[in-house]
């Protein structure tokens, strides 16, 4: 657990770690709790709490509420959320910065979301793009074999109607992008 720093007169410890964290993070504490980030969200019925129920608990400073919800694992990135919100609120940069917290003191049990993002961010590294079949067999080999043979009869009925190849294509420029990752990485320690 990371040594809290005292709050600012604006917020908690926990939201100044958040905002600090994160492009354009000072919005967060304008966040109006209107609730549109949640009804746009097309995971929004899955997860433990809406973004704007997340956010609440990080102005409250519910730090263990939010590091083991579901919510920014069930994330998809698809910025609806950010592209309604009234007040601009950067809500998905919001959600890779709690997965980054989650992540770096290993608050993620309950789900297998950071077990499938570890292994879609090395394939993605590899071939500059997702490959369903290796995605797929990796995850559940290292993860859940046993569900494996479950998943056979689905991945079969995919390869039939072209939706899964057993080759991975790799985009050009691979080198490039393991450049750009191994720099982001860099900057990021």
């Amino acid at each position: 657990m990371s040594v809290a720093t005292a709050p600012t007169a604006k917020g908690t410890a926990f939201m100044d770690e958040v905002v600090q964290a994160t492009p354009n993070g000072y919005r967060l504490r304008h966040c109006l709790q209107c609730g549109t980030c949640g009804g746009s969200c097309p995971n929004g019925p899955d997860m433990d709490y809406t973004p704007r129920g997340l956010f609440a608990l990080i102005a409250a400073n519910e730090r263990e509420k939010v590091l083991s919800a579901n919510t920014m694992w069930f994330c998809v990135s698809c910025y609806l959320c950010t592209v309604r919100c009234p007040k601009q609120v950067p809500i998905t940069e919001t959600m890779y910065t709690l997965k980054e917290i989650a992540f770096r003191e290993r608050q993620y049990g309950g789900t297998d979301a950071a077990a499938l993002a570890r292994t879609f961010t090395d394939l993605l590294e590899k071939y500059g793009r997702s490959y369903e079949l290796g995605l797929a067999s990796r995850f559940y080999l290292l993860n859940k074999p046993t569900s494996l043979l479950q998943m056979g009869p689905m991945g079969l009925a995919m390869m039939s109607r072209g939706r899964m190849t057993f080759i991975p294509t790799k985009i050009r420029g691979t080198a490039q992008l393991r450049a750009i990752i191994h720099k982001a990485k860099e900057l990021g320690d």
